[in-house]
Order: structure tokens, then sequence, then C-alpha cells
């Protein structure tokens, strides 16, 4: 494919997977948005639609994540061959990594909504719930972070965007490299919630860039890369 084709396809699957990431998020915190496990079960028992359609966006999402890597490291590999593949291989391992929440989405629904003999005691049930829901995200959005930071200042260095669009891609992308596994180890307002104010601090110039940069793909597309 042609630069302005993965261009194209880039910003719109940057566009897409916002989009869809942001839908899951909404569907699945209403539904687990009860306080304590027995709450939680009962709120994906009441909403179990919903959380189907969850597991379905979350691997459009894991696609998608692929998709972003291989059009980026075609865009930017001219510019470093090795650090596009690295680049690539983090969104991989992101999709990969998204894929394999699907399962533990799958067992807090089967959890709730288990009948009859098939159901388990209500003490296992607790347990297995609070094992599920426990998964955090924070692991996959690390290699996300270090992705978009490689793919980011290769766009800089190449002066393929506009420069001030690049530096917010690279600055927006180191802060969740420092910041989210500090979350992660319970520093810094603890694992990554949506009700944290951290959480959307860190996220935000993240979402202003990659909104902006889809747009930039779709109408300008990319420049070719400055000489090294």
């Amino acid at each position: 494919m042609t630069r302005r084709t993965n261009a194209r396809i880039a910003g719109f699957t940057f566009l897409f997977y916002i989009a869809v990431g942001i839908l899951s998020l909404v569907l699945l915190s209403r539904a687990t948005s009860g306080e304590g496990i027995a709450a939680k079960l009962a709120g994906i028992a009441q909403h179990a639609t919903e959380v189907r359609v969850v597991v379905v966006l979350t691997l459009l999402t894991s696609f998608s994540a692929l998709v972003l890597g291989v059009t980026l490291y075609a865009i930017t590999r001219e510019q470093d061959p090795d650090l596009a593949m690295l680049g690539l291989t983090c969104r991989v391992v992101e999709g990969v990594n998204g894929a394999t929440s699907i399962p533990r989405t799958l067992g807090l629904l089967w959890l709730a909504t288990a009948t009859g003999v098939n159901a388990p005691d209500t003490g296992a049930a607790h347990a297995l719930g609070a094992f599920f829901l426990r998964g955090s995200p924070t692991v996959s959005a690390t290699f996300f972070a270090v992705g978009s930071t490689l793919f980011s200042w290769l766009l800089l260095r190449g002066r393929m965007i506009p420069i001030p669009l690049a530096w917010l891609g690279v600055v927006a992308s180191v802060l969740l490299v420092v910041i989210l596994p500090l979350q992660f180890t319970g520093l810094l307002g603890g694992p990554m919630t949506w009700s944290a104010l951290v959480t959307w601090l860190v996220w935000l110039p993240m979402l202003v860039f990659e909104v902006t940069l889809a747009l930039w793909l779709i109408i300008k597309g990319v420049a070719m890369p400055a000489p090294r």
C-alpha cells in the first residue's frame, strides 16, 4: 500500500479505536458499578447483553491495535526500521494482551448468570468474581504507551507531521510510560481506574493527540521522512 493509503487507514483506525474503546468502557462500567462483589455480579446479570457487546468490542479494539501497528510501521520504517519494528511489536503485544481479557469477561458473565447445578456456591462465586475483577488494563496500556512513544518520536524526527503535534504525541506518550507502571504498583492513586482524577489527567493529552493526528492523517496524510 502507498504511504497515503496507510495514513488514511491509520487515521480511521485511530478514531474507530477511540470510539469503540470509550463505548466498551461505558458499558462495562455501568454493568459493574455496584458496591461489593455481590452487587457487581448482580449488575452484570442485569446487563448481560451489554457485557456480551463488550466482548465483541474488546475483540475489535485488539484488531485495531494490530492495524495501527502495521500501518504506523509502514509509515515510519524508512526513518528507522529498528525503532519502527519495536513500536510494531509493542502494538502487537497490546492487541494480544487486550484479547486475553475476553475469557475473564466471559467468566464474570458466567458467574453472574449461571443457575441450577452448574452454578457455583455463593462463596466460590464471590471469590472467582473478585479474582476476575482484579484484572487491570494497565499492562496492555503500558505497551500501548511505549509503542506510541516510539512512533511519535519517529514522526517527529522525520518531520512527517506538524512538529507541535508530534511533540504533543511524544510528551503525552512519555507521561503514560512513566505514570502507568507507578499506578500498576499501587502508587499515584493506585491501579488505573476512571474514577481516579490522575487517570483523566494523564490520558487527556493522549486523547487530544490521537484525535488530532487521526484527522491530520485522513485529510493531509504524512510527508516523506526528512533525511537522517
